[in-house]
Parts: structure tokens; C-alpha cells; sequence
């Protein structure tokens, strides 16, 4: 098992390496303020065999979960995710055990909607760009509970020979995000977590054959726009006496903005609610580049868009929109979202941002709700995660992306664009309601999270008793009024034959 912790701190509050304190087999300091993330990396050997099954049908399986809080992002951690848990993966050829990874997933994250992926997931245009996985997967996670439960009983084992796995596992209930990674290259499985700036008091201790490193580092001026600068001190628990000094750049395609945006439905929503992003500027952070504002949105299948709406330039322009990019295929516009076995969908808009690039603007983006299945009280909320904003820019043409000690992969979105893009994003924040009440609009239970509550509604299942009564009532009555015209029929017809019979001639009555 290979560990990295890495704190990023901002210059001003960069550590003094005097008060980092090194032995043989630990680092320890206190009032460390920084950001975090932790990286650990498990071997095929060390995995349980549920997951050494399912792993080995995958070429490549990318796990996110984010958290509905809102949190501060810090270079070179700025690439976002819409809150949930996203999955992309790409089955092995010829492979016939894919039917094992929604087990696996259930599992793991508990009781979710998967089937399998070639029922539950959506395909992605792996033609356009060779770098996207397959298929992709979402559902709604609020927390990460069932996830820290099962790596304490299944990966914190004798094997992995780590005294603090199970304290570094619950660590995990605070996380921001978390990322699990895999690919038939590395054959290996790695688990990645992040946390926001805060005060840290550390003691990190490491056993053999564990391999440990720490690094503190701060953010330093780069050299060129696509770069990313860090310095500071690394250390290698067990191998290094002291911490050693260290500075180096590399290219990213992520970036930070100062602009900001919130989310939120039109009230009254209906059954066609209408997202409203609130977007802070329309400035371009890059100059000199071509950049164009997209938001890339997580849809449920309780909600979905209508791809032949946003044809029409002039309604486009009307929402401040400019462009849909993409949408996932086989979105049906009409079945219920209790016959679908599809997760939902996702969708790429351009959005149109106003010349002046100071004040605040709006974009508005049509949306339409599925039929849900009967519920108690005639009302049931869904909640629909915040989607992601950011600018896409044109890198310089001599501009070369290599290898990224932070880089993230698979997030859904980047997919969708060439190799030499750059995303630089907006930091979400939770959507207030008019005025100055401080509630989101999803009520007061969703104030402070990256989610949008809707109250859609649905037939009741208290009163759906008088319904079905009232409808065999008319169907009763119906039937028996068909059979009491046909019967009024025959009797005549029967009585016209009978008296023919007898030799008696009925005259009939001609016009």
C-alpha cells in the first residue's frame, strides 16, 4: 500500500520547517493551515476477491463522489463535479462479468438504482475523443457512510498492516470529495479524498513495508498561463531525517476564477420547471484566447430536456443560451420515470453571456418532469444537483499537457472537448430566495447545499382508492348499458325471424 498526503497552503501561510517534527516512522506538527488531500494506492494482492473479480472484467472504472456542502476550492484541487455519485467505466472486450460491477456498487455505496451497466448506464461518445470512458452512471449520495464502512471491514485488514486505516477511513465523513480510480495499465486501485482549507494538528505514522510521503507545499507565481507553480517540503516517512526543500511546475488544464454562480427553479415550476443559473460576470478569464462559458448539467431521470427545443435560435437567445454541444442518447421524451431503467441523462450548453462583463446575468435553461409513481400526500420532492459552470479556452498552440501529479480524470465533461482545452471554473454557491430571508429555495433543509428541490406532483395513494372505485363504477355501467342495447336488439331482430317463421308477413316500413 503507497500513501501521498499533500497539504496546499496559500504563501502567507506556509510552514515553518522547524516545526515539522520527523522520526524513523512519523511526521507530526500542530496548526497546520491548509488544504488536503489524501492518496492511497492498493495492489491487486491486497483487495478483497468480490473486488478483484469485478475489477479484472474493467479496463478502466472512475468513481466520484462529491458532497452537497459547498466548499472552498484551492489550486491545483478546482476541478468540480456536480454533488452525487458519478461512475464511468469501460468494460474489458469479450468480457462477460460486467453484470458484476452494479453488485459491487451496492455493495459498496449501499442501496442504489443500478441494474447493470448495459441497462443503467448511458453511453458516452467514446468516438469523438479516445480519452472518455464508455458509459457513465449517476445517482444521488448524500454521504459517503455505507462507502467508510466497507473499507474498515474489507480493506482496513491485517494485510494492509496500517494501525490508522480505520482512523483515516472515518477522516472520510468530512471529505469534500472523493475519487477512486482504476485502470488495466497500473493494476492497481486507488483512492483519493480531499478536504478544504482548515487548521490541521498531525501525527502521521507509517509501518513497513507502507510506503508514506508528505508533502507542504504553497502556490507560487507561474511561469506561463497554463502552469501551475508549487514549493515547499517533501518528506518520506521512514527514509528522510528531515523534510527537503522542493519547487516545480507543470501544466494544467484546470483554473481557478473569481466569478461565482447560483442555481435555482422558477417559481411556480409546473410540470416544465426552468433552471435560472445567476452567473456573477461575463468577463473572459483569458484575454487572448478564444473561451466560451459552458454548463455541463446532471439530470435524474425524474427530469430530462427536450433536445429539439434548443434547435430554435431565436428561443436560444431569448434564455441567454447560445448552443446544446450534447445530450446523452435514447432520451425518451414521453415514458414515466418508473419504466425507465436508465439513470438520466446529461447535457452540454453554451451559454450566452452579454457583452459588458461587470454585472450580474442570468441564463435560463427549459426543462420538463416525468410522471413519478403514487405517493402519500399527493406531493414528492426530488432534488437535482447543481450542475458545473466553467469557461472553456483555446490553449497556446506550442502548449503541451503531460503528466499532472494532480490531475483529474473522467469528470463527465472534459470528455467533450480537444486534448488542448483548458476549464477554468465558477465556484457554485447555494441559491437563496428572494429577498432577504437566507432560505434556499429548496426550503429550509436545503439551506447551505449544492442541490435544487423540487415538489412535483403525483397521484395520492390515500385517495387513489376513490379513483379506482369511481372508474369500475363507470366501466360496470358502461358494460351494461353496451349489453342492454344489444339485447334490445336482438329481441327485436329474434322477434321479426320467429314470426317469418310462422308464415305471417311483417311489413316493413319503406321510405
Amino acid at each position: 500500500m503507497r500513501q501521498r498526503i499533500t497539504f496546499i497552503q496559500e504563501p502567507q501561510d506556509s510552514v515553518d520547517p522547524k516545526s515539522l517534527k520527523v522520526t524513523k516512522n512519523e511526521i507530526s506538527t500542530t496548526g497546520l493551515k491548509a488544504a488536503r488531500e489524501d492518496r492511497v494506492t492498493f495492489g491487486f494482492e491486497e483487495l478483497p476477491q468480490e473486488l478483484y473479480r469485478v475489477l479484472k472484467a474493467t479496463h478502466e472504472l472512475h468513481i466520484r463522489w462529491v458532497s452537497e456542502s459547498p466548499y472552498e476550492s484551492i489550486v491545483p484541487f478546482v476541478s468540480r463535479v456536480s454533488p452525487g455519485l458519478h461512475v464511468f467505466y469501460t468494460p474489458q472486450r469479450n468480457s462477460n462479468n460486467s453484470s458484476l460491477l452494479c453488485p459491487a456498487l451496492k455493495k459498496v455505496f449501499g442501496e442504489i438504482d443500478c441494474i447493470s451497466p448495459e441497462k443503467s448506464f448511458t453511453a458516452l461518445p467514446i468516438e469523438r475523443f479516445s480519452h472518455s470512458s464508455a458509459t457513465q452512471y449517476y445517482t444521488p449520495l448524500p454521504h459517503p457512510n455505507t462507502f467508510i464502512h466497507y473499507l474498515t471491514n474489507k480493506l482496513c485488514t491485517a494485510k494492509n498492516r496500517s494501525p490508522q486505516c480505520i482512523s483515516r477511513a472515518k477522516l472520510l465523513q468530512s471529505a469534500s470529495y472523493l475519487d477512486i480510480d482504476f485502470d488495466t495499465i497500473s493494476h492497481a486501485l486507488s483512492i483519493t479524498a480531499f478536504w478544504p482549507p482548515q487548521t490541521w494538528s498531525l501525527s502521521l505514522p507509517t509501518t513497513p513495508p507502507n510506503r508514506l510521503e508528505v508533502g507542504m507545499l504553497s502556490i507560487q507565481d507561474p511561469q506561463a498561463p497554463e502552469e501551475l507553480s508549487l514549493g515547499g517540503f517533501l518528506t518520506l516517512v521512514g527514509d528522510d531525517a528531515s523534510p527537503s526543500p522542493t519547487l516545480f511546475s507543470f501544466p494544467a488544464r484546470h483554473h481557478p476564477t473569481s466569478q461565482h454562480f447560483t442555481s435555482s427553479f422558477l417559481a411556480p415550476s409546473g410540470l416544465h420547471p426552468t433552471l435560472q443559473l445567476r452567473i456573477s460576470g461575463s468577463e473572459k478569464p483569458v484575454d487572448e484566447a478564444a473561451c466560451a462559458l459552458h454548463a455541463h448539467l446532471t439530470l435524474p431521470r425524474v427530469l430530462f430536456a427536450d433536445k429539439y427545443q434548443f434547435d430554435d435560435a431565436l428561443f436560444l437567445a431569448s434564455k441567454n443560451l447560445s448552443a446544446m454541444h450534447y445530450i446523452s442518447p435514447g432520451v425518451d421524451l414521453e415514458a414515466p420515470a418508473y419504466t425507465l431503467p436508465l439513470w438520466g441523462s446529461s447535457l452540454l450548453l453554451e451559454l450566452a453571456p452579454p457583452p459588458s462583463g461587470n454585472g450580474e446575468w442570468t441564463a435560463e435553461v427549459p426543462l420538463h418532469l416525468r410522471y413519478l409513481a403514487p405517493s402519500t400526500g399527493g406531493l414528492q420532492e426530488v432534488h437535482i444537483p447543481t450542475p458545473v459552470i466553467f469557461w472553456a479556452c483555446t490553449a497556446d498552440e506550442g502548449s503541451k499537457f503531460t503528466v499532472n501529479p494532480f490531475e483529474r480524470v473522467d469528470l463527465g465533461y472534459e470528455g467533450l472537448f480537444g486534448p488542448r482545452t483548458m476549464f477554468y471554473h465558477l465556484d457554485p454557491e447555494p441559491a437563496l430566495e428572494p429577498g432577504a430571508s437566507g432560505i434556499p429555495a429548496g426550503g429550509e433543509k436545503d439551506a447551505g447545499r449544492l442541490v435544487n428541490a423540487l415538489q412535483v406532483p403525483v397521484l395520492d395513494s390515500q385517495k387513489s382508492a376513490y379513483v379506482e372505485l369511481g372508474t369500475a363504477a363507470v366501466v360496470v355501467a358502461g358494460f351494461t348499458w353496451v349489453c342492454w342495447c344489444l339485447w334490445r336488439v336482438w329481441r327485436a331482430a329474434g322477434y321479426t325471424r320467429r314470426m317469418e317463421e310462422k308464415g305471417v308477413v311483417v311489413e316493413k316500413k319503406t321510405q
